[in-house]
């Protein structure tokens, strides 16, 4: 495994599209996904897209730990999850603005409106796809980091 270094605003591979991933079991997917966790454990991070990485393809890994949680949202801790191919799908009709930094923009902040409700789809490194609903900060984070995905820097 290793830390990776992250793309910086204004990088072009922050700016495209990602590549869907074909096969999420094979050891490149596997490998990559084991050295954005060990970034983000490094970095002390929640989430990482594989375009802040420099490789763009549609690969998702993030953590919620408890120091995270924003007191009375009712959100409890996250392991490690890595996402492949992810699709979110807002359960909510109004987006409410939230306060987020980026990896990629080292520090500024900036407000940026999310659902408060989503449903994701994707697929993990078995290949087998999974189904979940995320509320509050959990669903602005997978929105944030799927963003990238799609060439998107808040």
């Amino acid at each position: 495994m290793a830390v990776l270094r992250i793309a910086k605003m204004g990088n072009p591979v922050l700016l495209q599209k990602a590549a869907p991933v074909e096969d999420p079991t094979a050891s490149e997917i596997r490998r990559l996904a084991a050295d954005m966790q060990e970034t983000i454990a490094d970095i002390g991070a929640s989430g990482l897209a594989a375009p802040q990485v420099f490789v763009s393809k549609r690969v998702v890994v993030y953590r919620i730990i408890a120091a995270r949680i924003p007191p009375g949202s009712g959100l409890e801790p996250r392991p490690w999850t890595v996402m492949v191919n992810p699709v979110i799908t807002p359960k909510s009709e109004t987006k409410t603005p939230v306060w987020e930094r980026c990896l990629s923009v080292r520090g500024l902040h900036g407000k940026v409106p999310r659902y408060m409700h989503t449903g994701i789809s994707y697929q993990d490194l078995n290949g087998r796809t999974l189904q979940h609903e995320a509320f509050s900060s959990w669903a602005a984070l997978l929105q944030h980091e799927c963003d990238h995905l799609d060439g998107i820097v808040y």
